[in-house]
């Protein structure tokens, strides 16, 4: 069975390569990054795949439909942003002969599920979740607005126990994993950072670490408009901190939690992988608990503390009860790969009826050019034309 794996960003970089990892014995696959404006850079890509043979090449969208046309993959693994999942299965990558099994997903915490999700990728045969609960959610919107394929429950690939990553020094480091969407305000991430801050005062035998997704000069899956590096030189620069008491990093996060005594964030996925190494953590409350806030999905968790926790250092142990019905679920649960091998010899034999897209039709033309452009325009000329357009929206709007 041949898989092409396609990502353009990232997370969704990482949870691609991961899932190939987890695919069975005997498979075939490529990974490639399609070009867009938010493509990660170098050492991005070679974070995210390490441990692989080669970091992936970043194609343009012609490139990648003469890649796919040449391995004429059986799976074709579209780990992109919704917009770009609808243009690249249901135009770049549409026609190709034979048809492939369609696979998209989402590469983190999808609590609660969003209508928005499922219609970017309505037009594939596999929707890849990683929870019992995501599973029930989305099925029922499925049921709801029809279209779209199977959902399939996958462990979260990236969650590595342990004795996967044993510790090589002391376990005196704590890490705060960075969210690029929230908290928003500029004022709730200095808080955030004083707090920080006060944990290293206090414990100075703690190496205090900012875990980033992203530096302040590399494209994410979303903008980050208030930088945490950015905010801290800020500080240190008014000298509210000291600029050496925290230290601020990147690279895969679990050679940090492998030397990790203690783990906050605000909203993340890391969270999981914490409690997969049994890493205390808290997760910070004082900003809201609820969709917006992007962490709805840690009520009742056992791990829902305050600023005052963290910079006293408490962190606290998940809930039992909790991880099994969120992303701990026995192995034997998980069934995407068996649905994805079942997609693959219907369509072998000719009887799979691909998956409808809800995003066909005149009235989503104009949003799928859009994200056509996204693809095929080099993004340093979709850049121009971005500034170009606001320039002008600006002029017109002068003149009244």
């Amino acid at each position: 069975m041949k898989v092409l794996a396609v990502a353009d960003s990232d997370s969704y970089l990482k949870w691609a390569a991961c899932l190939l990892r987890d695919l069975p014995s005997g498979c075939e696959t490529e990974l490639a990054v399609v070009r867009t404006p938010i493509t990660p850079s170098p050492a991005q890509i070679h974070a995210a795949v390490a441990g692989s043979a080669a970091d992936p090449p970043v194609l343009s969208a012609r490139a990648l439909r003469r890649s796919a046309e040449r391995l004429r993959p059986d799976v074709v693994l579209v780990a992109c942003t919704g917009p770009v999942v609808d243009v690249l299965a249901g135009e770049v990558l549409a026609g190709l002969r034979p048809r492939p099994v369609f696979v998209s997903g989402l590469p983190g915490i999808s609590v609660p599920a969003t209508e928005k999700a499922w219609l970017f990728r309505s037009g594939c045969d596999l929707f890849v979740l990683h929870s019992g609960r995501e599973v029930e959610e989305f099925s029922e919107i499925g049921r709801r607005l029809g279209g779209g394929g199977q959902v399939g429950l996958a462990r979260l690939p990236f969650l590595r126990d342990g004795a996967e990553t044993p510790a090589t020094g002391p376990r005196d480091r704590v890490v705060f994993a960075t969210q690029a969407k929230v908290p928003r305000r500029r004022e709730e991430r200095e808080r955030i950072l004083l707090a920080l801050a006060e944990l290293a005062r206090r414990r100075p035998d703690l190496d205090v670490v900012v875990k980033l997704r992203a530096l302040d000069t590399e494209r994410q899956t979303h903008n980050e408009r208030h930088h945490y590096q950015r905010l801290w030189q800020s500080l240190a620069g008014e000298g509210r901190v000291r600029a050496e008491a925290v230290r601020f990093a990147v690279g895969p996060m679990h050679e940090h939690l492998a030397h990790a005594a203690g783990f906050v964030t605000v909203s993340s996925t890391a969270a999981l992988e914490a409690i997969a190494q049994k890493v205390p953590l808290l997760v910070l409350s004082d900003f809201g608990v609820g969709a917006e806030m992007i962490n709805l999905v840690f009520e009742d968790s056992g791990l829902l503390g305050t600023l005052d926790d963290l910079s006293a250092g408490r962190f606290l142990d998940p809930d039992d009860a909790w991880c099994k019905v969120n992303y701990f679920h026995p192995g034997g649960e998980s069934d995407w790969a068996s649905r994805m091998v079942s997609l693959v010899g219907q369509a072998r034999s000719g009887r799979l009826v691909p998956a409808r897209s809800l995003l066909e039709g005149p009235e989503f033309a104009a949003a799928r050019r859009r994200a056509r452009m996204r693809v095929e325009v080099p993004p340093n000329v979709l850049r121009v034309g971005y500034r170009a357009k606001r320039r002008m929206r600006r002029y017109l709007r002068a003149l009244g």
